[in-house]
């Protein structure tokens, strides 16, 4: 195991003897900081924070990633084209140990890095509070915002999404039927094929299910919400598109909510009733008291389209299509945890990813060539970061190309690692639970890694390094 160490060793001096390394760095060192200071949000305190979080990770993220990678393939390819590595394989080493100890001072330096940068990020954030005044009056934190801060941004809330509207075959094929009928499915679906096109009817129908027309009213019942403490408030968490904008670009709503089972019944009224108005197009969060929970975790809440004051269609994500709809759903969040825990759950997600690009780039350096093995590395980095906005091109592609690339391409791609499934920053900002499933889901990536350094151990193995030429 010593020499193991001592190649990993010798590996993190070479990465940090990288100016590309001290580049990286020194960006950190200095963009992070003028973030902190620069960013303005919403203009609040909490605006500031989401804005500051969600961009610092995403740079720290976005460039020890490319860090990795370059390092990763100098550090392998310098040794065997510079023949440092015929040296190393001539001592008592065996082939399987070098590329392990490239690994390992690899993924410290990545460790070291991210520690460094994700606790500069933490600092900063849990600091603010205390020295940040108003632009405006210079006053300090008031009780109010200080209170939306604990709610809604330094904590860690579970999410539950409302009961699913349901969608029959009936009805997809009702709809099928009509558009064939009336000669319609080559105008708006051509070259779709009927799997793909009874999907998209499918989307239709939901969206559709999902809208209130002016004068209408939806429910949404939600089942086993359980607060860690009964005395906090819940919130609705939602965003309204809408059909049309209205002048103010505003909606004007009804909201109710409380154990509409019972009020069926006639056995009690709402608990919760009040008029409001929301822009539009933004995520808003509705606060309600815990004592509107059933005590068997039943939740029902009402929308009222008010006809008076509201002259368009009101539209809502449901997030029964995909997983990026499901981050933007109709939903109820409720605290389940701290941030402290939450943001190192965040860095440990990090930490996969890197993980995981360290065996890539080690595993195509042991057959290319610097800039070929870089240039295959950043491809495959690209597509797993947007992996699901590459599947969902699929289905607009004509039909034949979808046979082609539906059996081919796509598959590949399902059965990558899909990292923009899981974005540590978006639940970080909203202040939303990155729970044990959703680490535990990000850690398949371990498995590509050991797969890949599988791969890597394999060819190099058989890697003719030198050629006797005597």
């Amino acid at each position: 195991m010593h020499r193991v160490l001592a190649i990993a060793s010798n590996t993190l001096k070479q990465a940090v003897r990288m100016k590309l390394a001290l580049v990286f760095s020194l960006l950190l060192l200095i963009l992070l900081p003028v973030m902190a200071f620069g960013v303005t949000g919403d203009g609040t305190l909490k605006g500031r924070l989401q804005t500051f979080v969600s961009y610092g990770i995403a740079l720290v993220s976005l460039l020890l990633s490319l860090l990795t990678i370059f390092a990763a393939i100098h550090t392998t390819t310098s040794d065997i084209t510079q023949r440092q590595v015929y040296t190393v394989l001539t001592k008592p080493i065996r082939r399987w140990e070098f590329l392990l100890g490239k690994f390992l001072g690899i993924l410290t330096l990545n460790s070291v890095l991210l520690v460094l940068f994700g606790g500069i990020i933490y600092g900063v954030v849990m600091a603010a509070p205390r020295f940040y005044r108003d632009p405006v009056h210079h006053l300090p934190v008031s009780p109010a915002e200080a209170k939306e801060l604990h709610d809604q941004f330094y904590t860690a809330r579970a999410r539950v999404l409302a009961r699913p509207i349901v969608v029959t075959d009936e009805e997809i094929q009702a709809k099928y039927d009509r558009l064939h009928n009336n000669q319609m499915l080559d105008q708006f679906f051509p070259g779709a094929s009927v799997r793909k096109l009874k999907e998209r009817l499918r989307g239709i129908i939901l969206s559709q299910k999902s809208s209130v027309i002016v004068g209408g009213q939806r429910l949404w019942e939600f089942d086993n919400i359980r607060p860690q403490d009964p005395n906090e408030d819940i919130f609705v968490r939602f965003k309204l598109d809408v059909a049309t904008t209205p002048p103010d670009e505003q909606i004007y709503a009804k909201w109710a909510a409380g154990d509409f089972r019972r009020v069926r019944r006639g056995e009690e009224t709402l608990l919760f009733e009040r008029d409001l108005k929301h822009p539009i197009r933004t995520f808003r969060e509705l606060a309600l008291p815990s004592e509107v929970i059933a005590d068997d975790g039943y939740l029902g809440v009402l929308f009222y389209n008010r006809p008076q004051l509201n002259q368009t269609v009101v539209m809502f994500s449901d997030g029964q299509r995909n997983k990026a709809a499901d981050e933007h759903s109709f939903s109820i969040l409720y605290r389940a945890g701290t941030f402290t825990g939450n943001y190192l759950r965040g860095l440990l997600v990090l930490f996969f990813r890197l993980f995981f690009l360290t065996a890539l780039a080690i595993w195509a350096a042991t057959f290319l060539s610097f800039p070929v093995a870089v240039l295959l590395a950043l491809v495959l980095f690209c597509t797993v970061s947007i992996s699901g906005f590459i599947l969902e091109s699929f289905t607009y592609m004509g039909k034949g190309l979808q046979q082609i690339y539906g059996g081919t391409i796509e598959l590949v791609i399902q059965a990558l690692p899909q990292f923009d499934k899981y974005s540590p920053a978006n639940y970080l900002v909203d202040g939303r639970l990155i729970d044990w499933a959703m680490v535990n889901w990000a850690s398949w990536t371990l498995i590509w890694a050991m797969l890949l350094m599988g791969l890597a151990l394999a060819v190099f193995h058989y890697k003719e390094l030198a050629r006797d030429t005597s």
